[in-house]
């Protein structure tokens, strides 16, 4: 196979994989490790791991609790990455962050406390057709309990949003909450989440967006987008798994009862009442990942360092390249088009399975993710029970598409 769209985009990918210790290691036993899961979740540079080890080589107590040199040493470390993440996403001060496990526990714990609240019977929610389980699920759980309705605004054929159901959606005055993902974690869709936004605010409708798969491939800043909420974990951005972030403005926040009770989130507590800690730390009961958020930080840095520039067009340059190699099969068909999206590519091959597909790249060393990508309804609207999807990072390489594009070749000739 030729690329015959490979250009230079200034982006030195070979210095970038020096970085990450994990592409240096063969699997299979001398197959070197071909990466295309990064949409599941990021590899990790080596100044991520480092910082790991520091904390708990020099660093390691917990926070915001002692008055020994280590647990304010700790406790800066914590607060430092709060700091870090406000102004990764331009948010308005670090009291908007608060540290969670991760997008899914972000997500729920808006819904347990400010849908809770207001969001009631007769009420109604929308989401939209390609949203993750995880920005499915936990509404409609508060609608089952609350008596609330779950709108869809639908995915159209080329996996776009079908905007024209907007108006018919709302026109009832009856919706409260908007619940979008920024950028498919199955089709690579960019939504147009700053003119929902708008849309929404106009009907005093509050917005929560789905940022998981949108921080490490677009610009992100909450100033320009306007929603409400804003949910992403660390994984999917080069840092560590088990620590994400909800970012919500200020005053959302404080009228909003905490999730979970416990250490930290009080501010007083006796037999008879307990008061509630300030905005974020109410939200974030018991010993929180610490080390995580030192991770989180290093990785913030390290990729704010990038040139984002040149970044965007070498990922853009390896999309075209995939989509190519993936064309040249005979009866393939790709789930999701969409014109303006991020480097992930779903596809099936017809009369194969999915699965099948993936185990055979696997023995080339190539890591794909072969499943309905926690996106059900998504894929029974596209009529498949799964697909094959292969998303980059910044340290893919032409030569690696190449390698997946042969390897691809040799998979569907064995499967048929």
């Amino acid at each position: 196979m030729t690329n015959e769209t490979t250009i230079s985009t200034g982006f030195d990918v070979d210095a970038i994989r020096q970085q990450f210790p994990i592409l240096r290691q063969p699997v299979h036993g001398d197959r070197p490790l071909i990466y295309l899961d990064s949409a599941a979740t990021s590899q990790k540079p080596q100044v991520v791991i480092d910082s790991l080890v520091d904390y708990y080589t020099t660093k390691n107590a917990n926070v915001h609790r002692s008055a020994h040199y280590l647990s304010a040493a700790a406790t800066n470390v914590y607060e430092d990455a709060r700091k870090t993440v406000a102004a990764f996403i331009g948010a308005e001060s670090p009291e908007c962050i608060v540290f969670t496990k991760g997008t899914t526990e972000a997500i729920n714990l808006v819904a347990n406390t400010w849908g809770q609240a207001n969001i009631g019977k007769g009420d109604a929610i929308i989401v939209t057709g390609m949203e993750h389980h995880a920005n499915i699920v936990p509404w409609q759980m508060l609608c089952e309990r609350v008596g609330a309705e779950l709108r869809l605004l639908p995915v159209e054929n080329d996996g776009t949003l079908a905007l024209s159901f907007w108006d018919p959606l709302v026109e009832d005055g009856k919706v409260k909450l908007l619940a979008i993902t920024h950028v498919s974690n199955t089709l690579g869709t960019i939504n147009p989440v700053a003119a929902l936004a708008a849309r929404a605010r106009k009907r005093g409708i509050v917005t929560v967006v789905d940022g998981a798969q949108a921080v490490a491939h677009v610009d992100v800043n909450m100033d320009l987008l306007g929603c409400d909420f804003y949910a992403f974990g660390a994984h999917k951005v080069y840092g560590p798994t088990g620590i994400g972030v909800l970012y919500g403005r200020r005053e959302l926040l404080e009228s909003m009862p905490p999730w979970q009770g416990g250490g930290a989130m009080i501010s007083s507590v006796t037999w008879e009442k307990t008061t509630y800690n300030d905005v974020p730390i109410r939200f974030e009961a018991g010993t929180p990942h610490i080390e995580g958020a030192a991770g989180f930080a290093a990785a913030l840095r390290w990729f704010v360092d990038l040139d984002h520039k040149a970044l965007r067009r070498h990922e853009q340059e390896i999309l075209r390249h995939m989509v190519d190699v993936i064309s040249q099969i005979d009866g393939v068909r790709f789930i999701g088009t969409a014109p303006v999206r991020t480097a992930v590519v779903s596809f099936v091959v017809d009369g194969i399975h999915a699965s099948d597909l993936g185990t055979l790249l696997d023995q080339h060393g190539i890591a794909v993710r072969t499943g309905h990508h926690c996106t059900m309804p998504l894929l029974e609207r596209f009529g498949v029970p799964s697909t094959v999807r292969a998303s980059v990072a910044c340290h893919t390489t032409h030569e690696e598409v190449e390698a997946f594009g042969v390897a691809l070749q040799h998979a569907v000739r064995m499967l048929r």
